[in-house]
This record gives structure tokens, C-alpha cells and sequence, in this order.
């Protein structure tokens, strides 16, 4: 299905958690903005993406400190570049996150006030739609963190505050530090989460989410490719992810995913990516699964999952499958 061909009128925008943001089902990742992916490159993806309805765009100030000749931010730079030639601020929905920019680690007070004054110079705006932790520092208070995070919404330089790699023991105690205190309140989680790593997510921390109303915002969600149906026993494939991806091949339970994915998205007539993402979207809690495309040519299938509802049988049926 080409990206044109997906209207905005296809799918209603869903609500994140209690806060009054409305984003597509599908979250774009930034992640590969500077890194496998160019400026050039970069721009055509948001673009088409945005043509098609999408309005939520993910990264994080340290993507992609990890590539040589990299320094952190350039994932949110290119983003402000784009949005600045668009001149299209106010119909996206930005988030980025804290703690792992080489310059900026760790969730001190004062390094999370200066790190996200680095993220809103780089995306050129004055507000950070949805900022989250990015992974959880134990040994800092949650007090400290809230209150940083707080002071940061007060300003108005971020409009609402999430979590990601946060246990359920800490998130509880951040959500009751902020409802006793009157403090910003977390209103998403980003977890670790797909039809093939479900232990981090499920249980006790989803059954947290439910009950405190966050919308998960899952990454990995296609399990760094594998999930796309590409890798098969004895094909190569050129992705700079192929060594993650490629170790669930070896296990029964990727396996068994993969002949059920197969199966629906051949019943569908859609691609196996986007059955993937549908079984995510539909488990509870999950507001927008996270997926990133180098280019345009791989959207069409991550934004199919806007546009797909599988029945109980096919969901039931995965969720078997991966269990």
C-alpha cells in the first residue's frame, strides 16, 4: 500500500493517557535521524509520515551518541530543522528524553533543568510536548526528579512528563510523590515491549499503568526488525540491528510468531510488520507503538497498523503464539 494512499480521515487520534494529548497510533521513532538515515533521507520520512495522518514523533537528546564522529542531539537537530522548514510546530507532538546524553547523564535536578534547555535548542521550540526519563536513575530521589520535572512544566517548557526503564516500585512512588505533593504526574511509560519480549512489561508494572490511567508507548516494538517478517533462516539482511534481530530466529517462540504472523498478514493481504504492531496496539494500556523507518519505502507497512484491526481469534492467537 503506498503512503499516499493513507488519509487522515482513516483513523481517529487516540488520547495519551490523562493527558490532553491526542496522537496517531503509531509513534514515529527518531532514533535512525542522523544516524542510518540522512537529513535528506530524514526529511522525506517525516514528511510522508505527516501526509499520512501521523503526528507523533519520538527521540531523545542522546540519539545518536553511539555512532563514531557523533556527539548526541543530532536525532532532535534534524527534527528541528525539518519542523522549521515546515513551519509546522503545532501539528506535531514531540518527545524526548533525559539521562543519556554524554554531556547530560543522569537525573539530578540540575542536569535534567540543563539537558532539556539542550533538547529545546536543538528542536528549535520553546516547549517539549512529552519529556520523558529515559532510564530511571535508583540512586537519585524521586522527589528530586519529580521536582525538576515539575518546575520544568511550571516554566512551560514542557507540557506533560512520562517515564521510560523505570521499575514498578520506583514509578509507584514517583506517581504518589506527585499526587501528594501536587506535582506534574506522569501521564505515559515507555516499556520495552513486542510479541516477542513481553516479560519486561507484562505484569506488575502494566497492572501499574492500568490502574494509575498512563498510556504505554512501547519501543522495540517491532523487536529491531525482526518482527518485519525479513529475517528468515539463511537470508542476510543489511541492517545496522541485524545481530538483535536475527538471535529470535533461534528460539521456538519467534518461530511460532513468526508462522502465526505470517499466516494473518496472508489473511489480511497486509504486510507482517503491520499485524505485529496491530496485536501491540490492541493490548491494554498501549496508546501508539514506536517504529522507525530509514525510508520511505518502509512506512507504508508500519502505517498500515492505523487502518488494521484484527478479530479476538487472530489476537488471542499471537498472544498464544508468543507466549
Amino acid at each position: 500500500m503506498p503512503v499516499w494512499s493513507l488519509t487522515k480521515n482513516m483513523t481517529s487520534l487516540r488520547k495519551l493517557g490523562s493527558s490532553d494529548l491526542e496522537v496517531f497510533p503509531l509513534a514515529l521513532g527518531g532514533n535512525v535521524f542522523g544516524w542510518t538515515a540522512d537529513e535528506q533521507q530524514s526529511f522525506a520520512v517525516l514528511d510522508a509520515y505527516t501526509a499520512a495522518g501521523g503526528n507523533f514523533v519520538d527521540t531523545a537528546d542522546s540519539y545518536s551518541a553511539w555512532v563514531d564522529g557523533n556527539s548526541g542531539g543530532e536525532s532532535e537537530t534534524l527534527i528541528g530543522k525539518w519542523i522549521a522548514a515546515r513551519g509546522n510546530r503545532d501539528d506535531v507532538v514531540i518527545a524526548t528524553k533525559v539521562s543519556q546524553h554524554p554531556e547530560y547523564p543522569g537525573l539530578s535536578a540540575a542536569n535534567i533543568k540543563a539537558a532539556a534547555d539542550a533538547s529545546l535548542r536543538r528542536l528549535g521550540t520553546d516547549h517539549i510536548d512529552l519529556y520523558y526519563t529515559h532510564f530511571d536513575k535508583p540512586e537519585v530521589p524521586v522527589e528530586e526528579i519529580i521536582g525538576a520535572l515539575d518546575e520544568l512544566v511550571r516554566a512551560g517548557k514542557v507540557r506533560h512528563i512520562a517515564a521510560s526503564n523505570i521499575s514498578a516500585e520506583r514509578l509507584a512512588r514517583s506517581l504518589a510523590f506527585s499526587e501528594r505533593e501536587g506535582l506534574a504526574r506522569y501521564v505515559a511509560l515507555q516499556p520495552h515491549y513486542n510479541l516477542v519480549s513481553r516479560d519486561t512489561y507484562e505484569g506488575e508494572l502494566r497492572d501499574l499503568a492500568e490502574q494509575a490511567g498512563l498510556a504505554a508507548v512501547p519501543y522495540y516494538s517491532l523487536a529491531s526488525g525482526f518482527l518485519t517478517g525479513k529475517y528468515r533462516p539463511g537470508a542476510t539482511v543489511d541492517s545496522a540491528r541485524a545481530g538483535g534481530a536475527a538471535k529470535h530466529l533461534e528460539t521456538e517462540r519467534g518461530r511460532r510468531v513468526l508462522a502465526a504472523l505470517d499466516e494473518i498478514a496472508q489473511a489480511h493481504d497486509v504486510a507482517v510488520a503491520t499485524v505485529a504492531l496491530a496485536w501491540l496496539a490492541a493490548q491494554p494500556t498501549v496508546a501508539a507503538p514506536i517504529a522507525s523507518a530509514r525510508t520511505v519505502e518502509q512506512l507504508p507497512a508500519l502505517l498500515g497498523v492505523a487502518g488494521l484491526t484484527l478479530t479476538e481469534e487472530e489476537t488471542g492467537r499471537l498472544t498464544e503464539a508468543s507466549a
